[in-house]
């Protein structure tokens, strides 16, 4: 009986770290972080939809972070104070202005001149980077560290300040504008808990039908230069879900009414989260892979960083934000 139990456990276990390998996430550790973070977005959603938005700023600012570790590997410095700062105004004026869009777009003009200023002057790097950088780099490729500015002497010097502008747009891109598009949906038809559901929770089980198809049923590579465990029937996967969830979320929002002349909206929402949401974690494999880092950071077990968890909802979120808008719903 006790071999049987102790056979049985060690099937489990092997079947585990398959699927672990297959996968390449640790699956005990990224449900249950996936649990946890489910019920925060939740719990905010139901208490005050403005600890949503608070919420999401907190992500960005730790994104930003990740992002500042990440590109320091590799010599490219970021002003992630300015960028903190212009990113939670950027935000909160999306959300709060009366004139959404047009604050969201005024924020950024001013942003970027501000984050290319501070970006081409001379900052020092505090100790708290230092270290950072260093245990980031204690688990990067040793191709990454030689091109560390961290193991040079003046290595900041290696890029020039015109590369360290334009990776610091790149990223006031990529976080607060993109971000701004996961607010605006919020503010308008009448329906933000369902708006905030399609942006965050859509992707996110895309993802998930994505990583689950592709384990089991992947059988044909999408990009395996870039990201060889991504498959065409995880992209398969990751469409049927993301629909799956956007005809539920329909279902429970809309009036039967307007199913006569928009039930074509949740199929090309699906078809589109799966394919720009994997088109972002593709973009986001292709960075970390010309830093030379696995993970983007290690604040999410089983996840890897922030960044890692959210890169495809930002890549969506403008696209579900234009369909929503333009259908009215």
């Amino acid at each position: 009986m006790m071999q049987t139990h102790a056979q049985r456990e060690r099937e489990a276990e092997e079947a585990i770290d398959a699927i672990n390998k297959k996968t390449g996430h640790n699956m005990p550790q990224a449900i249950g972080t996936a649990v946890l973070l489910i019920a925060i977005i939740v719990a905010c959603l139901l208490i005050n939809i403005n600890l949503f938005v608070a919420l999401i700023v907190v992500f960005m600012v730790l994104a930003l972070w990740e992002l500042r570790v990440d590109f320091a590997t590799a010599g490219l410095h970021i002003p992630v104070a300015m960028l903190w700062i212009c990113s939670t105004v950027t935000l909160v004026s999306a959300y709060y202005s009366p004139y959404h869009i047009v604050a969201m777009a005024m924020c950024a003009i001013v942003s970027a001149v501000l984050v290319s200023l501070a970006a081409s002057a001379k900052l020092s790097i505090s100790t708290r980077l230092s270290t950072a950088v260093a245990a980031k780099l204690a688990h990067t490729d040793a191709g990454a560290r030689l091109e560390s500015s961290f193991n040079h002497e003046g290595g900041e010097q290696h890029h020039s300040r015109l590369s360290h502008v334009a990776v610091s747009l790149f990223t006031l891109l990529y976080i607060p504008v993109l971000g701004s598009c996961l607010v605006i949906p919020l503010t308008f038809n009448g329906h933000p808990i369902a708006h905030a559901i399609m942006l965050v929770f859509l992707p996110a089980l895309s993802d998930t039908g994505g990583l689950f198809a592709g384990a089991w049923f992947g059988r044909h590579k999408l990009s395996p230069r870039i990201s060889p465990k991504k498959s065409v029937e995880g992209l398969i996967g990751s469409m049927l879900f993301a629909m799956a969830g956007a005809f539920a979320v329909f279902a429970f929002t809309y009036d039967a009414s307007l199913w006569a002349t928009r039930w074509w909206v949740p199929v090309i929402d699906g078809i589109m989260i799966g394919i720009v949401g994997t088109f972002g974690d593709l973009c986001a494999s292709m960075l970390k892979r010309d830093i030379g880092i696995k993970d983007m950071g290690h604040l999410l077990k089983g996840h890897g960083g922030v960044m890692d968890r959210i890169d495809s909802i930002l890549m969506s979120a403008p696209f579900t934000c234009i369909l929503l808008w333009i259908t009215g719903l």
